[in-house]
């Protein structure tokens, strides 16, 4: 598997900003719940958004894709323009801030995860550092819902900056 280009030996170390600092994630000093994480709680959305993003950082998108919901149907996104998107980057990291809390809506569940997307342009090396929402959905324990419905898939990520 093509795990992406190698690190540019000239660059400097990537340092994003921190939370609470301009540009960084909220600065939300609420201990996270020890022990085993339930698949359907917003820290299972949580870690959904941290396998995206782990994925993402490999190069390995199509893997990042199905994490996605609607991906090549309602987007009318196929899995090789969303490879390509990430062309322009030769490098990316992210950082997952704490979950919100569940909303629901009409048997579908939402969180908002705080996301904050940093790393490197490949036409310039130039740093980029953004700041955004995740928001992820699932069933809810809808009659009739297929495994993957049930499951947190990433909805929409928008970010301010």
């Amino acid at each position: 598997a093509d795990d992406g280009p190698p690190p540019d030996e000239t660059s400097a170390a990537l340092t994003p900003p921190a939370p609470g600092e301009p540009g960084g994630l909220p600065d939300d000093r609420t201990p996270v719940e020890e022990g085993p994480i339930s698949p359907d709680s917003a820290q299972g959305a949580g870690q959904v958004l941290q396998t995206y993003f782990a994925l993402i950082e490999q190069a390995k998108y199509d893997e990042a894709y199905v994490l996605w919901s609607g991906r090549g149907d309602a987007s009318g996104e196929s899995a090789a323009d969303f490879a390509d998107r990430f062309s322009a980057y030769s490098e990316v990291h992210a950082n997952i801030g704490a979950p919100g809390r569940i909303e629901g809506a009409a048997g579908t569940l939402y969180v908002e995860v705080p996301v904050q997307l940093y790393g490197r342009l490949a036409a310039t090396d130039e740093e980029f550092n953004r700041r955004g929402t995740a928001t992820l959905r699932r069933a809810n324990n809808v009659p009739g819902a297929s495994e993957d419905q049930l499951a947190w898939r990433i909805d929409e990520i928008s970010y301010r900056n």
